[in-house]
């Protein structure tokens, strides 16, 4: 009997189950939706309010933070999943309403998945709960770093003695250093700043103004001193979030500029300092400095303490003469001397005279066309990355004997080094990044005016334009506008010689549509942030247009563009670009096309890329671009596929984000050639905050479950990568695993995280012999890795790891031990350590089975040059 009653029951649960459970969604169609309703709203304040922690956090130059903006994706996508159901709702509500019976399949298959997304959305109000939304992008107190320049100057002391006291003083909030251009007022403010910070006057220190950051939350801080250097005019504090109110005695600014009058007069400075020239004692001892004792040895002593002299005791012109005269011989010196002391042509007088003369020295003593073509660039393009040096100077046919984009970069960066160490540059942020004095520009520019005819309009210089007059336009070879404020472009641009255009930062300026009918020999057209909407029709008479730069500006039709059959170089970086046209695939020119930053375009018709067969650069990874298969190839597919990337023979630089990694072909041949690249697999792209440009050079990130590179359960080696990230549920079980791999040998950075799959990141138990894994590895980063129980497992050689310098492992609660004794003992480099919320962890190096040392007592690991150390 009771064997009749199991197999009833079981008969029951098989036939009536079915029939029950879809009756069930049917009876809480209402409820269902009413539950979605209530989640879907409560979803979207909660990402509209985190929306707004982000766009505020970027105005404040904020890096957000990437899991946060992983959530708010995942959001906005739940969100549109949502109303689509909610849509299908409602069209089979209306059907019912005209008479028809409600579809009893629908409902239920409406109700279920109303129910489905009802408590994806909870569980996204879960994951929702952020510590912090940001971090920041430059590292703190960066403008205060380097030492190396400063040089305590006897006639200086007191002056630095009194801004320290001045900073001390409780009555002044407001304190002024002021002095001619290259005197040496932000060198000396910056080591005040260093002073101050390391007598514990301040607990913080911010150069606001060449750094971009405003600070916002000055209130909260008790003692904090804010450095605005070379302040032009009259700047109010208030407007950009600097108080000072007397009850705010801990907030004080430090300002420097070029006149005592916008110090007193215009920032009511409550008390100001004059910085003079060096003495001819303090001038020696600089010049010395640069060249060495060299000088102090015969007729050459004589020939320097007379250059020096005419230096006129200004740093700004010491130094570069210093640098251009290194090395060189007693007739060169002599020369340089006759030079310094011959009258200038250039309607200049008095002390700026000098400074501009000693720079025109140093630029004379350039040994190399380019380089001094690559200085003039610089000064009147206003250009401050090797990547603006690269474009501009590749269309202007700069560099000489250069064949690929590949030597052109390495050409352009040996360039800005070699300006760098002329001292006519200075170091940027970044080793992609660079600046050059304001003195030192206006140099430039006044020699660009003179030997190459060139034009240019800084705001701050002249905010009123007065242009050339007809002749002078017509021997004229750049126009450099920068910041301009133009109210209208004059009608009928003669300019025959013109080379170079540029105009940056005027978005409210609009291009006549015949414009460039008088300028059709122009090889390189810059611009930046402006409103071209539609771009001009003269634009495709520019025939031998070589650079083509439309970066963050608004766009529509950009058909035209087609035209302009010679040109090498087209960036739209930032632009609101949507589409690019079928019109590109003409470009068969093109050596590089830079769509970095354009967030809006979504569509590249098929044919397009796979016709650029001379492309060796491209940038396009933060478009949402859903890339075609090779499969569906059919009139009606709006998207290129990646196969077509195989037929850009030339390619080795590539920048993409690949969403699907169900479009990714089998046969990645442009793998094979690619010497740079940066290619991330998931939904989303993400930069290094610090790091800009290709400064690491290979970088793989695969995101959210893209099972692309995975081969039977572990990731397919590529040789040349760098910089791997891992992010998702990937379906691996080791990141190293297969007997004879290499071991990721260019490997420097690792990055694993919200992997439940992994077990350990290096499996060697199947290999014949000790493999060797990571020998260049620095970083190694852990992550919400629930099931890894090992980073190493088997045998490996002394050189694995030998290289790490960082180690950071976060929610690895299976995890009892970050590395083997053997492994720890050849950590010589280790400079951070750092293992949190790990459950069960029992030792940070662990003795394995065999280890000799196991059951020795005395078991040391000589960490000599560990710095943090966080558990």
């Amino acid at each position: 009997m009771e064997i009749v009653i199991s197999v009833a029951a079981k008969f029951a649960e098989y036939l009536v189950a079915p029939i029950i459970h879809p009756f069930t969604y049917c009876c809480t169609y209402k409820t269902n939706f009413e539950k979605l309703n209530n989640e879907v709203d409560k979803l979207k304040n909660a990402r509209d309010s985190m929306q707004c922690k982000v766009d505020d956090s970027r105005i404040k130059g904020d890096g957000i933070q990437q899991h946060v903006e992983e959530w708010l994706f995942a959001a906005n996508k739940e969100i549109n999943e949502v109303e689509t159901i909610i849509e299908d709702k409602e069209n089979s509500n209306n059907r019912c309403l005209k008479g028809l019976c409600p579809n009893l399949r629908a409902r239920y298959q409406l109700s279920k998945k109303a129910e489905r997304e009802a408590n994806t959305i909870v569980g996204l109000h879960e994951k929702g709960r952020f510590d912090s939304v940001s971090f920041r992008t430059i590292p703190e107190e960066t403008w205060l770093k380097s030492t190396q320049d400063f040089m305590h100057f006897e006639s200086r002391k007191s002056t630095f003695k009194e801004i320290l006291d001045a900073l001390s003083n409780r009555d002044f909030n407001m304190i002024g250093v002021y002095g001619m251009g290259g005197i040496g007022k932000t060198t000396l403010v910056k080591e005040v700043g260093r002073q101050a910070k390391e007598n514990n006057l301040f607990e913080k220190s911010h150069e606001t103004v060449r750094a971009g950051r405003l600070l916002e939350r000055l209130k909260k801080e008790k003692k904090i001193l804010i450095i605005l250097d070379d302040i032009w005019g009259g700047l109010d504090l208030e407007a950009i979030g600097i108080p000072l109110a007397d009850d705010n005695s801990g907030c004080k600014v430090l300002l420097t500029a070029r006149s005592q009058d916008v110090l007193s007069c215009k920032m009511d400075c409550q008390q100001n300092f004059f910085v003079d020239v060096l003495n001819e004692k303090e001038a020696w001892s600089l010049f010395r400095k640069m060249t060495g004792d060299c000088i102090e040895n015969g007729e050459l002593k004589s020939v320097a303490t007379e250059i020096v002299k005419e230096c006129a005791g200004l740093p700004i012109a010491i130094v570069p003469v210093a640098r251009a005269l290194i090395n060189k011989r007693l007739f060169e010196w002599k020369d340089s001397l006759l030079e310094l002391r011959r009258p200038s042509f250039r309607n200049i007088s008095g002390t700026l005279e000098v400074a501009y003369k000693s720079i025109e020295l140093s630029y004379n003593h350039l040994n190399r066309e380019e380089l001094k073509r690559t200085f003039l660039l610089i000064g009147y393009a206003f250009i401050s990355c090797v990547k603006d040096v690269l474009y501009h100077g590749m269309g202007l046919g700069l560099f000489q004997n250069i064949n690929t984009s590949e030597e052109a970069w390495d050409r352009a960066h040996t360039l800005v080094d070699k300006l760098k160490k002329s001292c006519l540059l200075v170091d940027g942020n970044t080793s992609e990044r660079f600046s050059m004095h304001d003195v030192v520009r206006d140099a430039a520019i006044s020699i660009a005016s003179g030997d190459q005819h060139v034009f240019v309009v800084e705001s701050e210089v002249a905010p009123q334009i007065i242009w050339p007059d007809k002749e002078k336009l017509k021997v004229c070879t750049a126009i450099s506008l920068i910041y301009s404020n133009i109210s209208e472009l004059p009608q009928g641009f003669e300019c025959p010689q013109l080379k170079y255009f540029r105009i940056g930062n005027d978005p409210s300026l609009r291009i006549p549509d015949n414009f460039f009918t008088g300028m059709t020999g122009l090889k390189v057209l810059d611009f930046t942030e402006m409103h071209l909407l539609p771009l001009p029709s003269s634009l495709g008479l520019l025939q031998n247009l070589q650079t083509l730069c439309l970066n963050y500006c608004n766009l529509g039709d950009i058909a035209i563009i087609g035209d302009l059959k010679k040109l090498e170089i087209l960036s739209l970086r930032g632009s609101d670009v949507e589409k690019l046209v079928g019109e590109m695939g003409q470009l068969t020119q093109l050596r590089l096309l830079d769509l970095s930053k354009c967030f809006e375009l979504k569509v590249i018709p098929p044919n397009v890329i796979s016709s650029l067969s001379r492309l060796e650069e491209l940038y396009i990874g933060e478009s949402p671009i859903q890339w075609g298969t090779v499969e569906g190839l059919d009139s009606e597919r709006r998207n290129a596929s990646l196969h077509e990337l195989n037929h850009l023979s030339k390619l080795t630089s590539l920048e993409i984000l690949i969403q699907d990694e169900k479009t990714i072909p089998s046969d990645l041949l442009f793998f094979k050639i690619l010497k740079r690249y940066r290619i991330f697999i998931g939904y989303l792209w993400s930069d290094d905050p610090i790091l800009d440009g290709f400064s690491r050079k290979f970088k793989l990130k695969i995101t959210n479950g893209a099972n692309i590179c995975l081969n039977e359960g572990h990731i397919m080696q590529l040789k040349g990568i760098e910089d791997l990230s891992l992010h998702g549920l990937l379906d691996m079980k080791n990141v190293l695993c297969e007997p004879g791999r290499e071991g990721f040998p260019q490997l420097k950075h690792l990055e694993v995280r919200d992997n439940r799959s992994l077990f350990c990141v290096v499996d060697t138990v199947d290999c014949a012999t000790a493999l060797t894994a990571f020998p260049l590895l620095e970083s190694l980063f852990l992550e919400d890795l629930g099931n890894l129980e090992k980073i190493c497992r088997g045998s490996l050689t002394a050189e694995s790891f030998c290289k790490l310098k960082n180690i950071r492992v976060q929610r690895c609660d299976k995890l009892k031990n970050v590395f083997p004794l053997l492994i720890g003992r050849g950590l010589q480099q280790l400079q951070s350590i750092e293992v949190t919320k790990c459950q069960n962890m029992e030792v940070i190096f662990a003795a394995d089975r065999g280890d000799e040392s196991s059951n020795n007592n005395t078991q040391v690991i000589e960490l000599t040059q560990l710095r943090t150390l966080e558990l």
